[in-house]
């Protein structure tokens, strides 16, 4: 058995919701769902809690998971925070780079405006 598997028995054998389950663990509907489907894992400090809550040892619960599914599934999760703060990143340079040529732009309006109201009312 998976563990996803084993997780939505133990759940449901406990008679719980994902949701009721998110707040004994302080964690979302939604990531307990994503452990579910296996679209995520649980990080080591939340299987110690799903262990001791459902009375399981780390062995008992994790048992028969594929270790290069969840490999590969931390591996894309990191590939797209990095993608996320690589984004934020340019978005940021682009912002700085938007306030400083505007803040030359502005300049050089001043300027052209001030060389104008001086040609007009000196001369």
């Amino acid at each position: 058995m998976n563990f996803n598997e084993k997780l939505i028995n133990l759940r449901k054998t406990k008679g719980l919701s994902q949701e009721e389950l998110g707040a004994e663990l302080k964690v979302s509907r939604q990531t307990i769902s994503k452990w579910e489907s296996c679209q995520s894992y649980p990080d080591f400090q939340r299987l110690v809690l799903l262990s001791d809550y459902f009375g399981l040892t780390l062995d008992e619960l994790v048992k028969d998971i594929d270790v290069q599914e969840v490999r590969e599934k931390n591996m894309n999760s990191e590939k797209i925070d990095s993608i996320y703060q690589d984004v934020n990143r340019a978005k940021n340079i682009f912002k700085w780079w938007l306030i400083g040529l505007g803040t030359a732009a502005g300049i050089v309006f001043l300027l052209l405006l001030y060389f104008f109201i001086m040609a007009t009312f000196v001369w």
